[in-house]
């Protein structure tokens, strides 16, 4: 499935200005200003000026809030676009209820307590963003992320994301029989997404600490719905000989 961008001169303005080069000034600015996150219960709130703001909206980490106070902006950072910041590019602290600024370990402990699937989570997020594309949440898809090429609001998104552990196991309870992937499948292609399964294998390191991460391993697999009315050969080819044969 190609791109779909919106409107005119989009694929050109995406192309100007790469997402690595903006999650890269966003990763600058953080550690300059030394920002840090209040951690709230799943997520992170992080309180930011104008221009730490519009770094945050292009490169598509967290949703600002609307609040009563006029001279603060707020963001709310996702538990994986958090531990990205934390963890991955190193730009972020996360400070929890008492005051006490959380290790990337106790973050990790923490986030696993609220979702017990984070490993596996984490691990297809950064690996998605690795590669320079905008992961978002796709709770309103059915599915664990989207992933567009740019920003949402120059492309549509592309890829509908199940993050997935490999083998069987008490974690891996979706598209396991032939209903569920019809029916992710064809909510996928109605929506024009191609659903991406994002396998991790742990290789036996279980999950103790963030350490572990760079021990796991990804596979990426595509799952498309066949059209019936595809057909390997040009019809169209096959009726004008039929034509001239008759003649």
């Amino acid at each position: 499935m190609k791109p779909r961008w919106k409107g005119k001169g989009s694929k050109a303005k995406a192309s100007a200005d790469p997402m690595s080069k903006i999650v890269s000034q966003l990763q600058s600015s953080l550690i300059q200003t030394k920002t840090c996150g209040l951690l709230s219960s799943c997520s992170v709130l992080v309180e930011v000026d104008t221009e730490l703001a519009d770094l945050l909206n292009r490169a598509c980490f967290g949703r600002p809030r609307i609040t009563a106070e006029k001279d603060k902006q707020w963001f709310q950072l996702d538990m994986e676009e958090t531990f990205y910041l934390c963890f991955s590019l190193k730009c972020l602290q996360v400070i929890s209820e008492d005051g006490s600024i959380k290790s990337n370990e106790e973050l990790w402990e923490y986030f696993k307590s609220k979702k017990p699937v984070f490993p596996i989570s984490y691990k297809a997020y950064s690996h998605l963003r690795h590669k320079n594309w905008v992961v978002r949440l796709g709770l309103q898809y059915g599915v664990d992320f989207v992933a567009y090429r740019h920003h949402p609001a120059l492309v549509h998104s592309e890829y509908a994301v199940l993050a997935l552990p490999e083998g069987d196991n008490d974690l891996n309870v979706r598209l396991r029989v032939w209903s569920d992937v019809h029916c992710t499948v064809r909510l996928c292609g109605s929506v024009a997404k191609t659903l991406l399964i994002v396998v991790v294998n742990s290789n036996g390191l279980g999950a103790n600490s963030p350490s572990c991460l760079e021990h796991y391993t990804v596979e990426e697999r595509t799952i498309t719905r066949w059209n019936p009315e595809q057909s390997r050969e040009d019809q169209r080819g096959l009726q004008n000989q039929t034509k001239e044969g008759i003649l």
